[in-house]
């Protein structure tokens, strides 16, 4: 993912910085960005707003990084699951074994990304990251699919990625221990489904 659009302010790693995105983090998803001001992050984060200031680049520079962290952590599942197999059929499965994973345990209350694009239905930084994020996780399992041999990867990677979406989505609204299981073996049927 390209980052054209990174903070003005200091990047430097403090542990004021990690406490500030930690509680942005928190907030942001729990309760919506436009939701929360920045005073309640300062409060949370235990700094003073010169500190939040020199971190960040006001509240869409905290919202960026947000963001970014969400988009890290989707990229490091796929590298764990790069790191457990190279065979790329035993990879496609542990992609959809670990986003099945996030349905239950991390994101419960839907996409990180849908929920900032809800608020944020504008072009511009916001906007443009979650476009990246999702142009990278698309082409990402594409070439997962193509690499295992299955037909027409775009359009596995694009049933992969609406799959996803919707588990997201219903694991919130519907729980995650009804969601998360269906999200897995529809996906894996999709995969089936494209096998030579």
């Amino acid at each position: 993912m390209s980052t054209p659009h990174a903070p003005a302010a200091s990047t430097r790693p403090s542990p004021a910085r990690k406490r500030l995105l930690d509680a942005a983090t928190d907030l942001f998803y729990r309760e919506g960005i436009h939701s929360v001001g920045v005073d309640r992050i300062i409060e949370a984060a235990g700094v003073t707003r010169a500190t939040m200031y020199k971190q960040f680049d006001g509240k869409e520079g905290l919202v960026l990084a947000y963001l970014r962290g969400e988009d890290e952590r989707l990229r490091a599942l796929f590298a764990e699951a790069g790191a457990a197999s190279t065979d790329p059929e035993v990879l496609l499965d542990l992609v959809i074994a670990g986003i099945e994973q996030d349905i239950r345990e991390r994101h419960t209350r839907g996409c990180p990304f849908i929920n900032a694009a809800a608020e944020y239905p504008d072009a511009g930084p916001v906007r443009s990251l979650i476009d990246d994020h999702r142009d990278w996780f698309r082409a990402t399992l594409e070439q997962a699919a193509a690499a295992a041999g299955l037909s027409n990867p775009a359009d596995v990677a694009a049933s992969l990625v609406l799959l996803r979406d919707a588990a997201l989505v219903g694991g919130y609204l519907d729980g995650q221990d009804r969601v998360a299981p269906a999200f897995a073996r529809t996906a894996r049927g999709v995969v089936d489904s494209h096998r030579p």
